[in-house]
């Protein structure tokens, strides 16, 4: 793979992004079955896009959109310090280009952004049995803070 860049996405990046946002939901399929068979969707976009609060990104080579990710200042509940925690989601490397270190570099500009108003406290949600995607968190240095438990009756 050729040199990479991190940039902020703008409207213009919508179309890919929706298209990564597809193929991210149908690899998470299999890991929770209540996800709607067509027509489901993550997120709000445009929000993420002009929202103050929120950062999404891109990384590009060459013209080619290959990667995303986003980090949004949320509340974090009463009982804990920290106040404010960057939810960080959204983060999608193209199957052509993983390995070569793109989801760390978009991982840092969020972090950083956050960083930069104050907010070091990161937390994300991945489903149980991402192996992969679990690695790859750790690789980065997160740790498994909690477990969400379901029930279907």
């Amino acid at each position: 793979m050729k040199k990479f860049d991190i940039r902020t996405a703008t409207t213009n990046d919508i179309s890919v992004l929706r298209g990564f946002e597809q193929k991210l939901i149908a690899l998470e399929r299999k890991f929770d079955a209540e996800l709607k068979s067509s027509g489901a969707t993550y997120y709000d976009l445009e929000h993420l896009i002009s929202d103050d609060d929120s950062y999404l990104v891109v990384a590009e080579s060459s013209g080619e959109v290959i990667g995303s990710g986003y980090g949004q200042f949320r509340e974090s509940k009463s009982c804990f310090d920290t106040g404010k925690h960057c939810y960080l989601g959204f983060i999608f490397v193209d199957d052509s280009c993983r390995g070569f270190g793109v989801a760390k570099r978009i991982m840092d500009a969020v972090c950083d952004w956050s960083e930069e108003r104050g907010v070091n406290y990161f937390l994300l949600e991945v489903y149980s049995e991402n192996e992969t995607a679990i690695s790859a968190y750790e690789k980065l240095g997160f740790k498994s803070l909690s477990v969400t438990m379901e029930l279907r009756r």
